[in-house]
């Protein structure tokens, strides 16, 4: 089948270790014909929405640091006329995001397939979402209002303070015991009440890493990936130096697993990546999950290969 990708720009891929190129090679494998836009090159045009797509070719692999893709004219066409629609667009989830989903939508009502479904990946905040599965989270808040951040650093006394926006660990702060600067990270991260703010009660579990545990279809694969934090840096991302170890899923990742993954999957969302610091569920990733090629290659369990089997599924 025809596959586009509605994704960041292909020269900017980093084939060594992105997952949606993980994804591409796999489905190129399988026969399908890929093709790749940017949210930029949606339009909603005479009662439907169509895109400007590049048919591509993978012409190397991620051992050739040249040029990967081999690339044909643009054209315009429906989304309706492919196979299927993938999403894999990198947050910052901003307006410009919300608005790719609100078009993909109407692309889905004119029969569409789109992976992951755009309401769903509208609907579910990365950071929020967790609030619908509190029996799986470590104490947490999400407020602007200043007095009660203080108060709940009272209580908890060893407290992470995150934007709600925010990716790869961007503005996450620890304020431990001595409350140093905890005025000043409230003030800057709320924009003195301005913006929301999430708390959450330090996990000291982080030195053993920030783990991902992905979902596809439902199902979760078996094994997650640790990012450990390095040196004196609170934050496992990868993004921010974290050391990413493949661990087979605890007893306490599967029950957790187990539990979202038919959940998630009935609204839509073929893949997900679940985000947890020891037993606690921290949030739930639904825009461009990632960690397809550490998992693969430090067990031997092909991820993609898993996704693709998944996707063949949904639009079959």
């Amino acid at each position: 089948m025809d596959i586009l990708f509605i994704a960041d720009p292909l020269p900017q891929f980093k084939i060594y270790k992105d997952t949606t190129y993980a994804m591409m090679a796999e489905a190129a494998r399988r026969g399908h014909v890929l093709y790749a836009c940017e949210p930029r090159h949606l339009a909603y045009a005479g009662g439907g929405v169509e895109a400007t797509v590049r048919r591509f070719s993978i012409v190397g692999d991620y051992t050739n640091p040249g040029q990967w893709y081999d690339a044909e004219l643009a054209e315009n066409r429906g989304l309706g006329t492919f196979g299927a629609v993938l999403m894999r667009k990198d947050p910052p989830f901003d307006m410009e995001y919300v608005t790719s989903t609100w078009l993909l939508e109407i692309a889905e009502r004119h029969g569409a397939r789109i992976f992951n479904k755009p309401r769903a990946i509208r609907d579910h905040s990365e950071k929020m979402a967790i609030g619908e599965f509190a029996r799986f989270t470590a104490p947490t808040l999400v407020t602007r209002d200043a007095v009660r951040l203080r108060s709940f650093h009272g209580e908890h006394r060893d407290v992470i303070f995150k934007p709600l926006d925010g990716m790869g660990g961007m503005g996450v702060f620890r304020i431990r015991e001595d409350g140093m600067n905890l005025g000043s990270t409230i003030e800057m991260l709320s924009d003195n009440g301005a913006r929301t703010v999430m708390a959450q009660r330090y996990i000291p579990q982080i030195k053993d890493g920030d783990k991902r545990i992905l979902l596809i279809g439902g199902e979760p694969v078996p094994y997650s990936l640790a990012r450990i934090p390095q040196g004196a840096e609170i934050r496992g991302n990868l993004a921010t130096g974290g050391v990413g170890r493949a661990q087979p899923l605890t007893s306490r990742d599967r029950e957790i697993a187990t539990a979202l993954g038919p959940v998630l999957a009935e609204r839509g969302l073929l893949l997900v990546g679940l985000d947890a610091i020891g037993d606690w569920l921290t949030e739930v990733n639904v825009t461009s999950p990632t960690c397809f090629r550490e998992i693969t290659e430090q067990t031997g369990f092909d991820v993609a290969a898993m996704f693709v089997d998944a996707l063949e599924r949904a639009v079959g």
